[in-house]
């Protein structure tokens, strides 16, 4: 579904991608794990063309989107949901989940949304964004995204700072979201979260992709990627 190929981005002079390479199959869930500062969200931002510039090849469902604006990289069926989640402050949870355009075919209804995250459904009309917890704002983000038929998900960070049982929760919720069809590619420090979710795992390390390791070898790996974590 997303092949990239030589990714380089820069913000201004600073040059932050070197050369990235990976690949994300349909209905896959893949995570980006490494350091705070290895490139993770600035791949992310590079795939949705959030980047000033960039240069290489991002392949989307085998067309080319390198050279494309991000608001048509988001009608290709992409999606972001950034780990400073955006929610709208002022309005209720039903009013945020109504605020995405459709992009496509697929899109899942409130009603949908609301039986995936049972706890945006008790506070659908009586609760300013501002008055969520962590967590409710982190589920309201993820399906404000879900509603624009978007295929293919982006997710930066979205068990930073939660409750373990809330971190349990998104679990249980990006494992629906793929048995429902949906692509995700998820950026993650905890990659025990990660374990739990994912198919395959890329290691970014100064703006690169060093190592590939499927979930199934994740344990016999596990001297390694603390090296490469520092952890």
């Amino acid at each position: 579904m997303l092949e990239i190929k030589d990714l380089n981005s820069w913000y201004g002079e600073s040059h932050i991608l070197h050369g990235v390479d990976f690949e994300v199959r349909e209905g896959e869930v893949v995570t980006l794990l490494g350091r705070n500062g290895a490139g993770k969200t600035t791949t992310m931002k590079s795939i949705m063309g959030l980047v000033p510039r960039r240069e290489g090849s991002i392949r989307f469902r085998g067309a080319e989107t390198i050279g494309m604006q991000s608001n048509m990289i988001a009608r290709a069926g992409i999606a972001i949901c950034p780990e400073e989640r955006g929610i709208f402050g002022s309005l209720s949870v039903t009013e945020n989940l109504m605020l995405p355009p459709i992009v496509a075919p697929g899109g899942l209804t409130v009603e949908e949304i609301f039986t995936l995250f049972p706890n945006l459904k008790e506070r659908a009309n009586t609760s300013q964004g501002t008055k969520l917890s962590g967590g409710e704002q982190q589920m309201l983000a993820i399906a404000r995204i879900l509603r624009t038929g978007a295929k293919m998900l982006l997710l930066d960070e979205p068990t930073e700072g939660l409750a373990p049982v809330i971190v349990q929760q998104i679990g249980r919720t990006i494992r629906e979201i793929k048995s429902r069809g949906f692509t995700v590619l998820l950026v993650e420090q905890n990659f025990r979260f990660a374990a739990t979710v994912a198919d395959r795992h890329y290691v970014m390390e100064h703006g690169k992709v060093i190592d590939m390791i499927p979930n199934h070898q994740l344990e016999a790996n596990m001297d390694k990627l603390h090296e490469y974590l520092g952890v």
